[in-house]
């Protein structure tokens, strides 16, 4: 059984490019942009590791989303994946278990999605 990613990202063309590479290693692969309530897609999808842009769109912050995760859910592994490396150093950001600051290069991201995802 493959494990599930729950990519939650604004912008359309990253929830694609990621979904193009988790699949194309052998994940299965959820994308929201956001808008619909966090806790009940991880009830109707059950990912095993959450993909999570901390800007997504005006009113809405990954951080704030982490933070509902995190009060449900202490063990489901987040990755917070950025343009803003600025974010590392908030308080509520070192509630993920990973920080990638998002780049064309999705080397790093899939490193940390193997190791959280071996486990």
């Amino acid at each position: 059984m493959s494990k599930k990613i729950l990519v939650v990202d604004d912008e359309l063309h990253i929830r694609m490019l990621y979904q193009e590479e988790f699949e194309n290693s052998g994940y299965n692969v959820v994308t929201s942009d956001g808008s619909e309530p966090i806790l009940s897609l991880l009830d109707q999808e059950n990912p095993d590791l959450v993909v999570l842009d901390i800007k997504l769109g005006q009113d809405k912050s990954g951080l704030d989303l982490l933070q509902e995760i995190r009060s449900r859910d202490q063990s489901l592994p987040v990755i917070l994946c950025t343009a803003y490396d600025s974010f590392q150093h908030d308080l509520k950001s070192i509630a993920a278990d990973h920080y990638v600051v998002k780049s064309v290069d999705l080397t790093e991201l899939m490193e940390k999605v193997k190791q959280i995802l071996k486990k």
